[in-house]
Formats: C-alpha cells, sequence, structure tokens
C-alpha cells in the first residue's frame, strides 16, 4: 500500500495493510477560538479591541498539557482529530507578520499528538467571519482594510457580538450566528469570495480587496504547512490532510432582492434585518426591524424594534489614518461612506434602493446565481487555490472539501478536480430543534435536509414521530449527504467533520442534579445516524479542556463539549477502579509522574486540576460561580461517546453500530477470496475499539462467523487501550459483542436504583440489568 500510513482506495479510507480505517474522531479544541493572551473568551470586554497585540501560544492547550489531553481522548476510543486552528492565529499582528512561536508550538502539540497514533487533519476555522464579528477566524485588521469600524458594530448592529453585548449574561442562545445576515460578516464573506465582481473599486495594494484578502489567507495557511514540513516526522505520520476554510459563507452573493429577508434564512431570532436595512444601519440611519424568536416548529415572527444608530457608521470615518497596516489603498476608493453605495447599489442622498438586485446576478455574464452557482464557482475557484498551496509543500496531503453548510457540494464528477484520488467530501449536520431550542425531544423531530432538497410538498410531511424514527431520520439525513458526495463528487469517502450535541438541555437541569439522561439519549442517537449511514468518518464537535458549567464552552453561550472541569470521566472499567498506594485518584499526582498516570481518574474537577496540571491561566481565586450548577457532578453521558468501533477491517464494512441499551455492537465486513484480496495484508487482523467500561473482558460474550479472535489491552504512549482482534476467513464475516448492560447519568445524591427502575419500567431501555 505504499508508504502513507493513511490513504485512499476505492472510496474508503485504508491503512498500510490495505485494510478499511474508520475515522473516528473529535475536534479539538475549543479554545482555539480566542487568544490566550489576554485570555478572552467571549464574555470577556476587557482590551477587546486591541486585537492586533494579541497571541494564541498555548492554544489550544498549553504544549505541557498535551500529554493530558491526548491521553483522555485515546481512552475514549477516538482514533482522529479535528486540529481547530484560526487564521488570525496566524496573523493577528498585522498582514504578513507571522506568530512564529505559535506555529513552533502546534508542532510540538502536533509532536506529541504522533505518540498516541492519532490521524489528524488540519482545520482553518472561522464562524462569521472573526471574533470582531461576532464569531471567530480572521483577524481585526481584515476589516480595517475592507474600511469597516469593528468598534461601531454594537450601535449599528453590523454585528451582534457577545464580547460587547450589554449583558453579556444575557447574551441570547444562538444568536452569534444571525450574523451571517447582517452587514460586517456578509460584507466580509462578499467581499473575500467575489469583491472583483461586485466590489470592483475595493482596490488595496494595486490589487482588488479578494485578491488582498485571499491572498493573505492562503499564504497564512501554507506558511503553517510549510512548517510542518519542515519540522520532519510530523507530516503524513500524524497530519494526513487539510479540511478547506470552515463554513464558507456565500454572504451577500445570490440575493435576488436584498430589500427581503431570502427564503434560505431559515434561522431568525432576534433583531431581523433585511440587506438593505443592515446596510442603513450600517451608515447610520434609524430603521424599524422585524423581531423573531426560535420555537418548537422554528422561527415565529414576535414584533418589530427600532434600530437607532444616532449617526454612528459601521464604516471608517473620513481622513481615517490609513497607514497603520503598512497597506495603501486606492483613491477611488472613500472611506466614510459605505462601500456598497460606492458601487451604486444605493443612494446614500436620498436613502433609495437602486439595485436591489445588484448582487444576484453575475455583473458580466448576466448568469443568475444562486449556491450551487456561488459553490460551482466562487468556492471552487478558492478551493483550488488552497489546494494547490497546500500541497506545494505537502505534496501527499488529503484535501477535504467542506462546501457551504447543508448546501449541495459542487458538480464536479468527472472533472479533473472531482478525479483527484486524494480528496473527501466533508458536510457538517446539526439537529437544529435541540441546538436551537437546547431540548432533547424524544417525540418529533424534522428531516432537515428531505425540507432543504424539496422531497416533501409540504414541511409537514417531514416531521418524524417517536424516538425510533427520530433515530432513522438522522441516519437516513447522513446517508443523503453521503449519496450527494457521491453523486456530485465522485467515488470519495464522506467524513462529516461537524455534528454534536448542547450539554446545557433544560435550564442545565444536569449540572444541578447529575441526571445526563437526555443528553445521553441525544448523543446516542447522534452517533446511531453516523454509525448507520455507512459514512467513512467523522469527528465530533467538541473537545474542550476548560469548559464549565457557568460558561460552557467560553464562547457565546455555547456548551457542546464532552469535556468539562465541574463533570466526572467515564470510569475505565465497568468494575470498581483501585485505589492507589496513597488512596488517592491518580489525577491528583504532581506534574512530574509518568504520563499514564495524568488521567487515570474518574472525576476532574476545578480542585483536582490544580493538584494534577501546573497552568498559570486557570485562576485559582474565588470565584462567583453559582453553587447550584457543580454540587451534582456527572459523567456527562460519557457511556453515549465513548463506544465500540472498527479500528481498521480486513474487508469492506458493509455495517457496524452499537447498541447502548442493549450494550451490544455488531459489525458485517465483506472480505473477498483470497486470489482476489488485493492489497490487504492477509496476516492482518479486523481490529475493534472494545471500551472496557461497556465490555470489561471477563464479562462480555463474543461470536463470529468464522475465525478466532483475542481481546487485549495494548499500550500506545503509557494508555492502555482494550481491542479485540479478528482473524476470519472470506466472504460475508459478522462479529457481535455483547457487553454489560448497566445504570447510567446519575449523580451522587440522586436516588440512582429507583430512578434507574422507572425507566427500565417506562421501557426506556430495554434489557435492563443491575449491576
Amino acid at each position: 500500500m505504499g508508504n502513507l500510513r493513511l490513504t485512499i482506495q476505492d472510496g474508503r479510507f485504508c491503512d498500510r495493510e490495505g485494510r478499511q480505517v474508520i475515522l473516528r474522531g473529535i475536534n479539538v479544541a475549543g479554545e482555539a477560538k480566542f487568544p490566550s493572551k489576554p485570555d478572552q473568551p467571549s464574555h470577556v470586554a476587557d482590551d477587546f479591541f486591541d486585537g492586533d497585540n494579541v497571541s494564541f501560544v498555548g492554544r489550544p492547550f498549553p504544549k505541557e498539557e498535551a500529554h493530558l489531553h491526548f491521553s483522555r481522548l485515546k481512552r475514549c476510543g477516538y482514533n482522529t482529530i479535528r486540529y481547530v486552528f484560526t487564521w488570525e492565529a496566524i496573523e493577528a499582528a498585522g498582514p504578513g507578520i507571522y506568530d512564529e512561536v505559535w506555529i513552533d508550538e502546534t508542532i510540538e502539540v502536533l509532536r506529541a499528538a504522533k505518540s498516541y497514533g492519532f490521524y489528524i487533519f488540519m482545520d482553518p476555522h472561522q464562524d462569521v467571519w472573526s471574533r470582531f464579528t461576532g464569531g471567530s477566524g480572521a483577524p481585526m485588521w481584515t476589516l480595517y482594510a475592507a474600511g469597516l469600524n469593528p468598534q461601531s458594530f454594537a450601535a449599528t448592529e453590523a454585528a451582534i457580538v457577545h464580547n460587547t453585548y450589554p449583558d453579556p449574561d444575557a447574551f441570547p442562545k444562538m444568536i452569534w450566528s444571525t450574523n451571517y445576515y447582517r452587514l460586517a460578516a456578509a460584507t466580509m464573506f462578499t467581499l473575500f469570495f467575489a469583491g472583483r465582481d461586485f466590489a470592483p473599486k475595493c482596490i488595496i495594494d494595486g490589487m482588488n480587496i479578494q485578491d488582498y484578502l485571499q491572498g493573505h489567507f492562503l499564504r497564512a495557511c501554507a506558511h503553517l504547512a510549510k512548517r510542518i514540513h519542515e519540522a520532519g516526522a510530523i507530516e503524513n505520520d500524524v497530519i494526513f490532510g487539510w479540511e478547506s476554510l470552515n463554513e464558507p459563507n456565500k454572504g451577500m452573493i445570490g440575493y435576488e432582492d436584498i430589500s427581503v429577508i431570502p427564503k434560505e434564512q431559515a434561522l431568525k431570532k432576534g433583531t431581523c434585518p433585511t440587506i438593505w436595512q443592515t446596510i442603513l444601519t450600517g451608515s447610520g440611519r434609524a430603521v424599524e426591524v422585524e423581531t423573531w424568536d426560535m420555537g418548537g416548529l422554528g422561527p415565529y415572527k414576535v414584533g418589530r424594534a427600532l434600530i437607532d444608530p444616532h449617526g454612528e457608521m459601521a464604516w471608517l470615518p473620513e481622513g481615517y489614518d490609513d497607514s497603520r497596516y503598512g497597506y495603501k489603498r486606492d483613491p477611488g476608493w472613500k472611506l466614510g461612506e459605505c462601500i456598497w453605495a460606492q458601487h451604486g447599489v444605493w443612494d446614500p442622498a436620498t436613502d433609495t434602493l437602486l439595485k436591489k438586485d445588484y448582487f444576484g446576478r453575475h455583473p458580466d455574464t448576466g448568469d443568475t446565481i444562486d449556491y450551487p452557482y456561488f459553490t460551482n464557482n466562487y468556492f471552487m475557484a478558492f478551493f483550488r487555490q488552497y489546494r494547490d498551496m497546500i500541497r506545494t509543500h505537502h505534496k501527499d496531503a488529503i484535501m477535504l472539501l467542506q462546501g457551504p453548510t447543508m448546501e449541495l457540494p459542487p458538480l464536479i464528477k468527472g472533472t479533473p478536480d472531482g478525479d483527484d484520488p486524494l480528496m473527501v467530501y466533508a458536510p457538517h449536520w446539526y439537529d437544529g430543534i435541540t441546538l436551537m431550542t437546547k431540548k432533547w425531544n424524544r417525540n418529533w423531530n424534522v428531516d432537515v435536509i428531505g425540507v432543504l432538497r424539496g422531497r416533501y410538498w409540504h414541511p409537514a410531511l417531514a416531521v418524524k414521530l417517536g424516538e425510533t424514527a427520530i433515530r432513522n431520520c438522522f441516519r437516513d439525513q447522513h446517508a443523503a449527504l453521503r449519496q450527494e458526495g457521491l453523486d456530485r463528487i465522485g467515488n470519495h469517502p464522506c467524513m462529516l467533520t461537524e455534528f454534536g450535541i448542547p450539554y446545557d438541555m433544560d435550564g442545565r437541569y444536569a449540572y444541578k442534579t447529575g441526571d445526563y439522561s437526555s443528553q445521553s439519549a441525544a448523543m446516542d442517537a447522534n452517533h446511531f445516524g453516523v454509525e448507520a449511514s455507512g459514512l467513512e468518518g467523522y469527528t465530533l464537535w467538541l473537545y474542550m479542556a476548560k469548559n464549565d458549567h457557568e460558561r460552557g464552552d467560553q464562547w457565546n453561550g455555547e456548551d457542546l463539549s464532552i469535556f468539562s472541569l465541574d463533570d466526572k470521566l467515564l470510569p475505565l472499567s465497568a468494575r470498581p477502579r483501585t485505589p492507589d498506594r496513597d488512596g488517592d485518584a491518580a489525577s491528583s499526582r504532581p506534574p512530574s509522574v509518568a504520563k499514564k498516570d495524568l488521567d487515570d481518574d474518574d472525576s476532574v474537577t476545578p480542585a483536582n486540576l490544580h493538584r494534577s496540571i501546573t497552568n498559570p491561566s486557570i485562576s485559582s481565586q474565588a470565584t462567583t460561580r453559582q453553587p447550584e450548577l457543580t454540587v451534582s457532578p456527572g459523567y456527562r453521558a460519557a457511556e453515549a461517546y465513548v463506544r465500540p468501533a472498527p479500528i481498521a477491517a480486513a474487508g469492506v464494512i458493509k455495517n457496524y453500530g452499537f447498541d447502548l441499551r442493549q450494550c451490544l455492537f455488531s459489525l458485517t465486513i465483506e472480505v473477498p477470496p483470497s486470489p482476489n484480496k488485493g492489497a490487504v495484508d492477509p496476516d492482518a487482523p479486523t481490529v475493534v475499539f472494545l471500551p472496557e467500561y461497556h465490555f470489561p473482558k471477563d464479562a462480555c460474550t463474543v461470536q463470529v462467523s468464522s475465525g478466532k479472535w483475542e481481546i487485549s489491552s495494548d499500550e500506545e504512549e503509557t494508555v492502555l487501550v482494550q481491542r479485540l482482534r479478528w482473524w476470519h476467513g472470506a466472504g460475508q464475516q459478522t462479529l457481535r459483542v455483547s457487553g454489560v448492560v448497566k445504570k447510567h447519568n446519575f449523580g451522587e445524591g440522586v436516588n440512582e436504583e429507583a430512578g434507574y427502575y422507572e425507566q427500565c419500567n417506562q421501557g426506556t431501555w430495554s434489557n435492563c440489568v443491575v449491576m
């Protein structure tokens, strides 16, 4: 199979022995979205606009802590990491000024990951363009380059930013994502992908703003790839590929009429201006706009509200000293005036909209622009440049193509782009009902992909009733995404690089009681979907080292991390663990002990974390945290994501899955006869990660259709990982492993036995066994 540790054969990931590999992974880590110096999560306003003088060194976590986090993830059974970084981390200080210290530390963290056997791909992450437009990603100087003034975004509502929100504690859940439809982010994405067509007057350093922005982004990522290549023994050995820009958005491109809310804008929450209205408020005009909220059946109109900037503008004022970053703006590009007015979209003298369809047609060809047009033209032009620049340094890089979220992938099958043998389709998917309402509804959900693709003549027909139907609906949506990739891109692996659940459901009920049963059901349903749909891999969103019950992921009120400082880790075994010689949990040992001892515990809290690692960024001062949110730590639904899964299959995986309720893992593979077995090593077994928590070696039953098997605990960087190896014959082969069914998700002080029997009696779980 050659020297590459991971490659692609016939639309599947394969290892050196020719076995099919399922990439089962997680996003690492949420801290990468905001700087470490100053430590500036989204609810902190201090020095927010000093964006040139920030450092991401120590993100996603300090290199000294890398073994703690990687050992924890390895014990969860993950073999893959989507490594989150931002453009801002590389180039915050100004155009072309790279943070080599951050790159040095990143290389050391990646080197530590190598020793755990992870497959890693790099994710240049963004959300609604940047931290200064309410998300993460691009440096602050990109906004100044575009003529925008981030310090006026709050007054004009050009962006709703948590850091500048009047009451950070009252920041509405998920409202940050509405920023895609507000002036700042919508303008930046329009300029980034199509500035040459729609903003030809925006010339900076002799080039259009599109080429200026894209060029800096591409060179920053290429520089990181170059440094990793030059470091040696990381590229291919641990980093197998690079994903394209996270969740690209078309901005205003393709709007048929900027004076109305487009039908594709499914998310409506809070003030909901049209693009035309946000252009007006961005120029200081007072405008009355609709207000919306999200309910169980989707968005509904609440009323109207006045946005009055009192004359303040979201654009840099005339006379602004533009020499700050060393670039030179063309004299034909006026500061102090909306760039869309300068391009004839509207008349600021009369506040008249002149060209409502300005962004809806290509200015040269007259072609109507919609999302497929954007994806196939503007996005693909960008992707080709990104691919080629990365492969200038990492020539064997597998490129993960991520088009616009929930939209059709580009139609490139049979073209040179689609025939790339080292390409992966990398869509995202979230259960929007659960994410927006922060409740797990066991009674109904919606086939969102089916609705978006027009498969129902009425949306009501897309409603799925009952938990079984909901789970199957998730499976079918993932399978549909995979099939779209096969149909439109070609025979490439499909890897879902983001999906996940909110942990702060039901008013953070679990944090007060330790009862994570709703989260467990939601997480299990999500994993059932990705396992049963035939996806070649996935990376769950999210791992966050500093998640806590008070602030969640420390970013825009989100709380999707599988780990929290305020919750217990799932015990490594179904059997009670044995205390060490000193009678203390291994997590309380000092940093000087062996790495294997760093995380061999069943409880991690701020107190014992202080004893186990030295990290000056974790404050030892008293806090004002709400005590009712920390009194009942739970296992954070860990039993639903610590799941068995095939690591390498000596054949083609036909299906696999884990039934949490019955603690039953099943796997079916198809093995060609020996003469046609191809490049698969005949001595290489099928290997399955088998978590000891669910499958204690002395208390599980294994059934195979042929051959022999063994269960052993393998040591990787002193981390013990339990695996099942299976040597089998040709043809269709099946494996079934039954483990220990047990109670889950009841914290200390909860009547566990009574609650468990209540679930059994209600039929929530089947085959209940009290341990």
